[in-house]
Order: structure tokens, then sequence, then C-alpha cells
């Protein structure tokens, strides 16, 4: 049924370049003696958008239809009237294939002659093969014509190849600095909570066992305690620099590790049909341990639902709270967390309205 779909949308499309064409046509003949003219230039910029979303294309990725240049739309209508025009002739004879076959039918499921023919075991076969074929080349002639327009439209309205390079080389040395940026943060979070947590324990612990050594006896019981919670600082560091269940268990596991230290309620829902990369799985379980604990902290909230799942060959992190809302992405933990989605060429965003609910979202791709 899709694909029936997919094949009656093509036709369609087609159909329209077609006609489009005729119309461009004119409007380019039409448009000669005023081709410095803004205005020629902004009809041009109209056509091709209409021509962009008649084949479904990403209008944000055509800089040509939005930075106010003339000459690239006008000359990509010059370049696709000859397009348009061959998928009509391509049209017209699957149409004209198509008619006489139902003429013939029609008249031979009657008991007439077709053209001075009549039906015979060879005749039929002859007329069966060729009439597979030239419907064969028929849709391959549309195929072609669609995805031949998609990829000039993409070349002549896209970004020019050496700037799309610029443009990626540039976006990987803003990346590369924010990961510089994000470890430095996380080793200086790590040096603060063995500082200002683990190693005050410590002292305190090492205070109280010299205590005891003074005939002081019932101190041991309190040294004990404090060398419990000590245990248990440490052992949430380590989780937080990197959690070593992650490799054995998964990121299922992990993320229920996460609900079960979290001091809010968390519902974690992972629908993964097999284990992603482990960059991928290691990025989403941090994303997800940042927003629990932030939403845990600022955002007064009573649950918290995680979800993830796989959707086109990525895999989908959510996390929301009932809190209060008013984030910001460029809050300390949530701008480490965005520059490490970016750096796997993820995408990060964040919807947290005043009152709430928040919602953060990674999208993170597996190839």
């Amino acid at each position: 049924m899709r694909t029936a779909a997919e094949g009656l949308r093509l036709v369609v499309s087609v159909t329209l370049g077609a006609l489009t064409a005729l119309v461009e046509l004119a409007f380019l003949l039409l448009s000669l003696p005023f081709l410095g003219n803004p205005n020629t230039g902004g009809a041009a910029r109209k056509l091709a958008r209409l021509e962009a979303r008649r084949l479904r294309l990403d209008l944000a990725a055509l800089d040509a239809l939005g930075n106010g240049e003339n000459g690239r739309p006008l000359r990509y209508l010059a370049a696709r009237v000859p397009v348009g025009v061959l998928g009509g002739l391509v049209l017209t004879l699957l149409v004209y294939g198509l008619g006489t076959a139902v003429l013939i039918v029609a008249a031979w499921s009657r008991g007439l002659p077709f053209d001075g023919m009549t039906p015979s075991v060879p005749l039929v076969a002859y007329l069966g093969v060729a009439g597979v074929v030239l419907l064969f080349m028929d849709v391959s002639g549309l195929v072609g014509v669609h995805a031949l327009e998609r990829r000039l439209a993409l070349r002549m309205l896209g970004p020019d190849p050496t700037e799309a390079l610029e443009r990626r080389i540039a976006e990987l040395a803003e990346s590369r600095a924010g990961i510089v940026a994000a470890v430095d943060s996380e080793r200086r979070r790590i040096e603060r909570d063995l500082h200002d947590g683990l190693q005050q324990r410590l002292v305190a612990l090492s205070m109280l066992i010299g205590r005891s050594r003074r005939n002081r006896p019932e101190l041991l019981e309190q040294a004990h305690q404090e060398a419990q919670q000590a245990l248990a600082e440490l052992r949430e560091v380590a989780w937080r620099a990197y959690p070593s269940g992650l490799d054995s268990l998964g990121l299922g596991e992990a993320l229920a590790g996460v609900a079960e230290r979290s001091s809010v309620p968390v519902r974690v829902d992972c629908r993964l049909r097999r284990r992603p990369p482990t960059a991928v799985e290691t990025a989403a379980y941090f994303v997800v341990c940042e927003a629990v604990t932030n939403a845990a902290k600022h955002a007064g909230a009573a649950l918290i639902t995680v979800e993830v799942d796989e959707e086109d060959g990525t895999v989908v992190v959510r996390v929301r709270d009932d809190g209060a809302g008013g984030a910001r992405a460029d809050g300390g933990g949530l701008s480490g967390l965005a520059r490490r989605v970016a750096a796997l060429d993820g995408r990060f965003t964040l919807d947290s309205p005043a009152g709430g609910p928040t919602t953060v979202t990674a999208v993170l791709p597996c190839g």
C-alpha cells in the first residue's frame, strides 16, 4: 500500500513538473528583456521555491532561495525546463501505451479485431511481452526524471560544495572546541565533588579514628558510618565519571541504576532492539543522567520520565519532568550535553516553558 502511494505521488510530481516547465519556459521568454530587474529575480525565486516543495526538498538547505540571489534561481529554471519536458514526454508515452492496451483488450473482449488484428496465442504473447517491457521502461523513465530533478535542484540551488566543506570544517572545529570544554568542565566537577565531599568526609573520618584511639571507643560506630558514607560518595563520583555497568549490562540496566539512585521517582522505558555503538550508548547515558540530576535539583519535579527508542537509524532519548520549567540550554550541565551530542553529529533540543513541563531530547545517529 505504501509503495503504491509513493508511486502515485511520483507520477503526480512528474506530471506537475511537466506542466510547470511550460509555465517557466513562458516566464523565461517573457522576462528576457527584464533580466536585471529585481522583480524578475523575486518571481524566479518564488517559482524555484514551488519546485522545491513539489520535489519535497528541505527549503532551509537551499540557500539560493533565501539570500536574495537572483542569478541561480533563473539559471535553475532554465536548466529544469528540458527535464520537465522530458518528464512530459515519458508520461505521454505511458498514457498512450496504457490507452492502447485498454482499447486492444476492449475490442478483443467483444470479439472485434483491433487495427485489423485478431487475437492469437503468438500475437497475445508478443504484445504482452512488449507491453511489460515498455511499461518497465516508462516507469524507469519516471523514476529517473524525478531523481534528475531532485539532483538538479540540490546542485543549482543548494550551497556551493566548497562553501559546504568550509562550513563543515567550521562545525567540526567548533565541535572539537566544545568537546575540550566539556571534558575540562567534567574534570572540574569531579575535582569539586572529591574536594568538597569525599575529601572532607575522609578528614573527619581520620579525626574520629584518632580520637577513638584515645580511649573513646564510642566514636568507632560514628567512624564506621562516616566510612560507609564516604564509600557511597566515592561510588557516586565513579559512576558520574563513567558507569562501569554500561559496558557489561547495557544501556537499559545502566538507566535503571540512575533511576534507583535518583531522589525523585524516575520511570524508564528503553525500547532498543539491539545495542547501539559504544559512543552513542555513552552519550545517551550521560544525557539521561544529567537531565535527571538537573530535574531533581532545580525543577522541583515529582516524576521524571525517560524514553529511549530507535527511529530511522538513530537513538532518540527524551527526558520529561513535571517540574517548574524555565530551564536554559546555556546552563552549565545542559550546554555540556549539547556539545557531547554535537560531537556525534546529533541534535539536542530543550523545551522548557515557564511552569513546565521540561523535555530534553537528544537524537544520536548510529551510522
